[in-house]
């Protein structure tokens, strides 16, 4: 390995709100049915994998009561209940689904409370470590952001919540929210090949916000079959899937993974993502293919 070998602690943890959690985590979208719709394919190992990746040191879960709707949630509480005392279990609310599987807006004040209480609920917890506000209509951030910052607000100052998340969001959203309140994570799509919400990556850096990346492998994993990630991959022994998750890890330290899979071998291979080093070379082959559009890197020294 060269003497430039430099990563971030990609087994390390992040603060997201009052908890610390390790860096890798799980997204659970994936254990309903096809769609994120219905029942799993294969209950059983949904419920190993939930076992596996809390075996393996995984203490950060996202999830939401629309994925299914409640099946995700119902295998969660299955699975793992009574939960860890460490577990950070993160929901979402701003959506819903119809009897036809269709996601329709649910965002009103009052709906983003109905789907809280059903979070809390399905789950059987009395409090969630964060709920991430959805926004899914693309507004411009004014007075309705407020309402639904609110709510969410009232319900934390209930205790329901530990903290406030948003998810599908511009810079000026979050600037907008951080006005009103404390916000302890932000969600957008975000990998190597699709990095438009870079600059809300930046301002998550600048503020110290935990930013968690939906669709890690591309939203349709196209990028997996990159020749690029394939020959590096082959240099560094890792998978392209591990390489793409590197490169999250290895790009800023307020980055949390919550890569999804239905089963314990695909598990497998994106927690061993944290084991892979990048080093200044790998970078620049990288940075080449997939160009920042916005340079959120700290700056490195080499060791």
């Amino acid at each position: 390995m060269p003497d430039d070998t430099y990563a971030i602690d990609s087994a390390g943890s992040y603060d997201l709100g009052r908890r610390r959690v390790r860096r890798m985590g799980y997204g659970a979208m994936q254990l309903a049915g096809d769609n994120v719709f219905g029942q799993p394919r294969d209950r059983d190992e949904a419920l190993r994998v939930l076992r596996t990746a809390v075996a393996e040191g995984v203490n950060h879960i996202d999830t939401a009561q629309f994925y299914g709707p409640g099946v995700v949630n119902e295998l969660i509480r299955e699975a793992l209940h009574p939960y860890p005392a460490d577990l950070a279990i993160v929901s979402k609310v701003g959506a819903r689904r119809d009897d036809g599987g269709a996601v329709l807006l649910y965002d009103r004040p009052d709906e983003l409370r109905q789907g809280l209480e059903a979070n809390l609920a399905t789950l059987g917890v009395d409090q969630l470590a964060a709920v991430n506000l959805r926004l899914m209509d693309g507004s411009e951030p004014g007075a309705r952001l407020g309402a639904q910052l609110a709510s969410l607000i009232k319900a934390r100052d209930e205790g329901l919540i530990e903290g406030i998340g948003l998810s599908n969001i511009s810079v000026r959203h979050l600037l907008r929210a951080v006005e009103q309140t404390e916000i302890v994570c932000v969600q957008n799509l975000f990998n190597l090949a699709d990095q438009r919400s870079s600059d809300v990556l930046a301002a998550c850096v600048e503020r110290n916000i935990a930013f968690v990346p939906f669709f890690p492998l591309g939203q349709w994993r196209g990028l997996l079959s990159s020749p690029v990630l394939t020959a590096l991959g082959w240099r560094l022994s890792a998978t392209p899937a591990q390489l793409a998750l590197a490169w999250l890890l290895d790009l800023a330290p307020n980055i949390l993974l919550i890569p999804g899979t239905r089963t314990r071998a695909h598990l497998q291979e994106n927690l061993a993502s944290a084991s892979v080093e990048l080093y200044d070379e790998a970078r620049a082959v990288l940075a080449a293919e997939f160009p920042a559009l916005v340079d959120v890197r700290p700056e490195r020294k080499n060791r």
